[in-house]
C-alpha cells in the first residue's frame, strides 16, 4: 500500500503542475488587472506598482518566479489585502471551510446511505419511487439556487434561522443543508443501485439460506459490499462540496476561503486566486487518493501492486 501511495503521489505532481500553469496564464491573459480601477491611476504610480509586484516582467519569468516561491511554501502577497500574505489568509479561512465541508459530507453520507438502503429494501414500492424522485430533484437543482431559496423561506419569511454569520450552531444549518443536498441525492441513488445488486448476489442468498437474521446479513455481508461504489464516488463528491462551498460561503457570509476567492476574482487579485486554486487542487487530489486507499480496505480483492 505504501508503494501504491507513493506512486499515486508522484503521478499527482504533474497534474497539479498543469492546474497551476493553466490557472496562471488564464488569469494573466484575462482583461483588466489588479490595479485597474474606475478612477484612472497615474502612469508613474501604476508603473511603480507593477514593478513592486514583478508584473512588468515577461510572463514566463513571472511564472518561473511563482513556481520558485511555491516550492518554498509561499503563495505570494495579496494585491487586495495589504500587508497580508496569501498563505496567511488561506490558513485563516481554511478551518471554517473545513468545518463546513466536513459537516456537509458527513450529513450527506448519513442521510444518503440511509435513504439508499431503505429504498433498496423497499424496491418498486411507493417509498422507493418517492425517494428516488426527490433524489432526482436534488441532483437537478444546483446549490446556488437552493441556498437563496432556503434563505428566503427559513431566514426571511419564517425567521427560524439566521441567514449569515458563523460560530453559533444555528448558523450551520442552512449552509450545510444547501451544500449537501445534491450529494445526498447522488449518494442515495448510487447506494440503492449497488444495494439491489448485492442483495441479488449468490453469497447473500446463501447467508439467508443458512438462517442468519436479516440484520446480520445486511450488516456483515450486504452493506459493506454495497459501499464500494459510494467510496469511489467520495472523491468527486468532496470535489463538488469544495467547489460548491465557494458560492455558499459568499451567500451566507461565512468567513472561509470561498469569500477570499470570490473577492479576489472580482478584483483580479492574481496571487489570491492562484493560491486558492492550487490549494483546492491539491486538496482534491489528496482526497481522491484517500478514497482509493479506502476502497482497498473495504474490498480484499483489490491489490496495490
Amino acid at each position: 500500500m505504501l508503494n501504491f501511495f507513493l506512486r499515486r503521489l508522484g503521478g499527482a505532481i504533474p497534474t497539479l503542475f498543469v492546474i497551476i500553469a493553466i490557472s496562471f496564464f488564464m488569469i494573466r491573459l484575462a482583461p483588466g488587472g489588479p490595479f485597474a480601477r474606475e478612477r484612472q491611476v497615474p502612469p508613474e504610480v501604476l508603473a511603480a506598482l507593477n514593478r513592486q509586484y514583478h508584473l512588468d516582467e515577461p510572463l514566463w519569468q513571472q511564472f518561473g518566479r511563482y513556481i520558485w516561491d511555491l516550492l518554498h511554501g509561499d503563495f505570494g502577497p495579496s494585491f487586495k489585502y495589504k500587508d497580508f500574505r496569501v498563505t496567511d489568509l488561506i490558513l485563516q479561512g481554511f478551518p471554517t471551510s473545513l468545518q463546513l465541508g466536513l459537516l456537509a459530507i458527513s450529513l450527506a453520507l448519513i442521510i444518503g446511505l440511509s435513504l439508499g438502503i431503505w429504498a433498496a429494501l423497499r424496491q418498486n414500492t411507493i417509498i422507493d419511487y418517492s425517494t428516488m424522485g426527490i433524489s432526482m430533484l436534488g441532483i437537478a437543482v444546483p446549490n446556488f439556487v437552493v441556498a437563496p431559496v432556503l434563505t428566503l423561506v427559513f431566514g426571511l419569511m419564517l425567521s427560524w434561522l439566521p441567514v449569515g454569520g458563523w460560530g453559533h450552531p444555528a448558523n450551520y444549518v442552512l449552509p450545510v443543508i444547501a451544500l449537501c443536498l445534491s450529494q445526498i441525492a447522488a449518494i442515495a441513488r448510487l447506494m440503492r443501485a449497488s444495494m439491489i445488486e448485492v442483495l441479488r448476489s449468490n453469497y447473500v442468498r446463501t447467508a439467508h439460506a443458512k438462517g442468519l437474521p436479516e440484520r446480520i446479513v445486511l450488516r456483515r455481508h450486504a452493506i459493506r459490499a454495497a459501499l464500494l461504489p459510494v467510496v469511489s464516488f467520495l472523491g468527486p463528491a468532496i470535489a463538488n462540496i469544495i467547489t460548491g462551498s465557494v458560492v455558499i460561503e459568499q451567500i451566507f457570509s461565512i468567513p472561509g476561503i470561498g469569500r477570499y476567492f470570490v473577492q479576489a476574482s472580482l478584483n483580479r487579485d492574481y496571487t489570491m486566486v492562484m493560491g486558492v486554486t492550487v490549494f483546492y487542487g491539491a486538496l482534491i487530489i489528496f482526497c481522491n487518493l484517500l478514497a482509493d486507499l479506502a476502497y482497498g480496505l473495504l474490498d480484499p480483492k483489490v491489490r496495490y501492486d
